[in-house]
């Protein structure tokens, strides 16, 4: 590639730099947002880096110094963990406390903060209890989750289950219909919900086309497609042939650097796209400032010493190059979110999830895809998703101006992202659905026909009655769809005819996990080690593993203990798997390599050699260390009924959470 620029952008490339640092004066939108939270219930839709949290911080301490709480829920134990430091620097760390799957610190603190889920069970216990809710102020952020297939429901359950006295913060970048929203909770919660817009970015976008022979284009002329854009895509058109091969990152890395135009996230398909092009290090000239970035990086090695020998430390160290995806270790991606908001890396290679929630932007973002993984499938970007990924361009106090990069490649769309440069956000739609564990703790205080009501309230109900053609309502739906699922807890004993909690029902509600159900067979049927916490880690990890797949074990001899262990426990479950499947409901595949993988950590052998003898990736093992941390600490919390097996699940927490998946 050969890095040169069109006439045009020479005027915009100018005024790349750092804007004159000026006292901070809050926008118009976030006072006006801060005097109708002080009142009532506030959506606040505004673009990302522009100021969203100044509003819930100043709204904190309103509710502070009244002798108030407040809580912070997010959807990610990542970003929890974040806020919780940026709130105990801000507000002091006596006054900060945080509840997530993995860490509880000060939970007396007038200030929590935690995931979503963890606020929803909070109000679970309340509702049981029939206390109010020991907070003044809840803020939810990242409040488009609302949408989100698998967890959308815990927001909808959090906002229809919230007193009313407590006042409502929503944060979000992306929701089309925040009007539909803001209406439905006012008609559930009979208070006012304003909506708070804010379209312009803190640091604006210029979006450009990279041609393969290297040369910076404009991507638009007006609203239309620039003409380089037009002329590539008529080529492409003709010509049939889309290059299959991988891009030159190199090449490209070289280009944006003679333009001022790094650090950049460079957004790709794939975990294993992103660590093979770390190898592109070899064609780029050595860092500009070695020894500033030397200094930040052997302080980060203090705090993370086990990374030392990480396997992509060289190509950190050498070029300036990092990749960030759910294949690492947590220690991994905050220490590469550190060096890049020193001003340290050049390019972070990333999968489309560092788009949502992680705060470290960049100059430019590069796209080479026009569609993106969505759990199931690869699909064209939403509205949504772009404008996520684009919030990452441009940093607020150190950009004047923030760019986009279109790649061409196999799964490029010009035409596609050429309309998502102007697309509105889509609208949320409820994802509010019923599983065992949210029947059973709904069950713990309210009656079946007050559930009822409950869909009736629901935001499922109220978008539906807002349309026409539907012969059945999705609050009806809701309610078959309860009434099964409470059949089904009758029939096994988990609940009365009467529609009340049996004993065996009071203690499985408290089991707030993927497969309450399972685990409670397990527990009924003394299927759990409770003499071995290293083999009831592993029994349990079996149900904490959420990959589609089994890991592929390089051993052939196995322990007799652990095959036996794990086969009484898959022994237990597989009558109620089969009763569970004949009534309709999903089981779930069961994969015992998952537990093998759990008891080689639990026995005390080093990170390195469980991934080597398991080939599981390392964040995948991070995972299914964390979430069998998280399922062992609701086993845990049944000391009252379950005494023996409760201790052995606080040991087999103690076995398995420790660096470098846990870190200080």
């Amino acid at each position: 590639m050969k890095p040169e620029i069109t006439p045009p952008l020479k005027s915009v490339l100018a005024k790349i730099g750092k804007p004159p640092s000026e006292p901070f004066v809050p926008d118009e939108f976030q006072k006006q947002a801060l005097a109708a939270i002080k009142k009532n219930d506030c959506l606040v839709i505004a673009p990302t880096g522009s100021g969203k949290t100044w509003i819930a911080r100043e709204a904190i301490l309103s509710v502070m110094e009244k002798g108030g709480r407040s809580w912070y829920a997010s959807p990610l134990k990542a970003l929890s963990n974040s806020k919780w430091v940026e709130f105990g620097l801000h507000f002091d760390p006596e006054n900060v406390g945080i509840i997530t799957g993995d860490t509880k610190e000060n939970t007396e603190a007038p200030i929590i903060v935690g995931t979503t889920e963890i606020l929803r069970n909070q109000l679970y216990d309340a509702m049981h209890r029939g206390d109010d809710l020991n907070c003044d102020l809840v803020i939810l952020d990242e409040a488009h989750f609302l949408g989100d297939t698998d967890r959308g429901v815990v927001w909808e359950e959090i906002m229809i289950y919230l007193p009313v006295r407590v006042n409502l913060l929503l944060l979000s970048a992306t929701i089309g219909n925040g009007n539909e929203i803001a209406a439905w909770l006012a008609s559930i919660r009979k208070k006012t919900c304003t909506v708070i817009r804010e379209e312009k970015r803190p640091v604006p976008l210029y979006p450009m086309f990279l041609h393969p022979s290297g040369c910076l284009h404009p991507f638009l002329d007006g609203n239309k497609a620039g003409p380089a854009v037009c002329e590539f895509l008529k080529k492409e058109k003709f010509s049939h042939r889309v290059s299959r091969r991988p891009p030159d990152y190199a090449g490209i890395i070289r280009v944006l650097e003679r333009f001022n135009l790094l650090p950049a996230i460079f957004f790709l398909k794939s975990r294993a796209e992103c660590d093979t092009a770390l190898s592109c290090r070899a064609g780029l000239p050595p860092l500009k400032n070695p020894e500033a970035f030397t200094d930040d990086l052997y302080d980060l090695l203090d705090r993370f010493p086990s990374l030392g020998s990480h396997r992509q430390i060289k190509a950190l160290r050498t070029a300036g190059l990092a990749a960030h995806h759910g294949g690492q270790l947590p220690a991994w991606k905050l220490m590469v979110e550190e060096m890049m908001n020193r001003g340290h890396l050049r390019v972070i290679f990333a999968t489309s999830t560092i788009a949502a929630g992680v705060n470290f932007p960049a100059r430019t973002i590069v796209l080479f895809n026009s569609d993106q993984f969505n759990g199931h499938d690869f699909a064209a970007l939403s509205a949504t998703e772009f404008r996520q990924m684009t919030g990452r361009a441009g940093r607020r106090g150190q950009d004047n101006i923030g760019f986009m990069l279109a790649v061409t490649g196999r799964f490029m769309d010009l035409g596609h992202i050429r309309k998502m440069l102007s697309a509105a956000p889509e609208d949320i739609l409820s994802q509010l659905k019923n599983d065992f564990a949210m029947v059973l703790n709904l069950l713990l205080s309210q009656t079946p026909a007050d559930v009822k009501k409950i869909f009736e309230r629901s935001f499922a109900a109220w978008q539906q009655n807002k349309t026409n053609g539907h012969t059945v309502s999705a609050a009806a739906l809701l309610w078959k769809d309860f009434s099964l699922h409470l059949g089904f807890l009758q029939r096994e004993g988990f609940v009365h005819a009467s529609g009340k909690l049996t004993d065996d029902g009071r203690w499985a509600a408290r089991l707030r996990l993927d497969y309450p159900l399972l685990v409670a067979e397990c527990l009924r049927e003394n299927a759990f080690p409770v003499d071995n916490e290293k083999l009831l880690a592993a029994t349990v990890a079996v149900f904490a593993y959420d990959r589609d797949d089994e890991i592929q074990l390089a051993t052939k001899e196995l322990p007799h203990k652990l095959m036996a262990a794990l086969r009484k426990m898959l022994l237990a479950v597989r009558p109620l798997s089969r009763r569970l499947e004949a009534a309709g409901f999903k089981s779930p595949q069961l994969y015992q390599s998952a537990g093998v993988a759990m008891y080689y950590w639990a026995r005390g052998r080093s990170w390195d050699d469980v991934i080597k003898t398991t080939g599981i990736a390392e964040g995948d093992m991070a995972s299914l260390v964390l979430r069998t941390g998280d399922n062992l600490r609701q086993i845990a919390s049944l000391k009252d009924t379950h005494p023996e097996t409760a201790a052995c699940a606080m040991r087999a927490r103690e076995a398995i959470l420790r660096e470098p998946v846990l870190f200080l």
